[in-house]
């Protein structure tokens, strides 16, 4: 019983052991990064959501959705190339709120952040209105979408 007992405190004890050099690990905190992101102790900091909703200007012309679309495609990709976006997606469910999309700005000024939803095409058409929050997350946000082009075949 005893070897046992003693066998089973080894086991703890190299499982804390090793619990705490995983642990250890884990914390490689980057100063450098950490400021060229702006983070703060948390390794956060505020961005600006805007929250893309149905607008109130319905075009039945297919064509001209499709040119407001790529054009909406386009100030994406132009924004997020210019570090200002860094976060854009369609819902893929309704809801209640009339939700359809969301953009994360890399700013915490909500005016910022409007005139920069403002040179969307779909925006200036009344295709889309939005609604604006400040939020507050990883600073780490941006690096996600130097690998983006890595993983998507296609560009819609």
């Amino acid at each position: 019983m005893k070897s046992k007992t003693l066998l089973t405190v080894c086991f703890l004890i190299s499982a804390l052991s090793f619990a705490q050099e995983k642990k250890a690990e884990k914390s490689k905190f980057n100063p450098e990064l950490a400021t060229s992101l702006g983070a703060d102790k948390y390794g956060m900091k505020p961005y600006t959501i805007v929250m893309l909703t149905t607008g109130s200007v319905k075009i039945e012309d297919k064509a001209k959705i499709g040119e407001l679309m790529k054009g909406h495609m386009a100030n994406i990709g132009k924004l997020a190339d210019e570090g200002k976006i860094v976060v854009a997606g369609p819902f893929l469910e309704k809801n209640k709120e009339n939700y359809r999309g969301m953009f994360i700005f890399n700013t915490k000024s909500k005016e910022e952040a409007e005139l920069w939803v403002k040179t969307d095409p779909a925006v200036q058409a009344g295709v889309f209105s939005y609604e604006i929050f400040p939020w507050y997350g990883s600073a780490a946000l941006p690096l996600y979408l130097k690998h983006h082009d890595e993983i998507s075949k296609e560009n819609p």
